[in-house]
């Protein structure tokens, strides 16, 4: 499965994994309605002036498996932004739905 690297200035690790880079949550978005949900993601949040932010493609990624239910099991995220509020606001979300959907999941 896919690896989604959403950041405007930095290239994804070389940890010998296939990364597709995206450079705005309106990029991630539409790599997302193209290929479908990635299994992982890591997020940058700081992504330029005046543009969305990576805690809105969370926030996305959030209502797009509410619609659809299409994120595969197992969906797991980093978040590198070095931006210490917006890190935690990203593992919130994302942690927080994570939960829900294991709850609603579980018999």
């Amino acid at each position: 499965m896919a690896r989604l690297f959403l950041d405007d200035e930095r290239l994804p690790p070389e940890d010998g994994r296939a990364w597709a880079v995206v450079r705005s949550v309106a990029e991630a978005a539409a790599w997302v309605e193209e290929n479908g949900f990635p299994a992982y993601v890591s997020f940058d949040n700081d992504l330029g002036d005046g543009v969305p932010e990576g805690r809105a493609f969370a926030r996305w990624l959030v209502e797009r498996d509410l619609d659809t239910g299409a994120m595969p099991d197992g969906f797991a995220f980093y978040v590198h932004s070095q931006n210490p509020v917006a890190r935690e606001a990203i593992e919130g979300v994302l942690d927080a739905y994570l939960a829900f959907r294991a709850r609603a999941r579980s018999p």
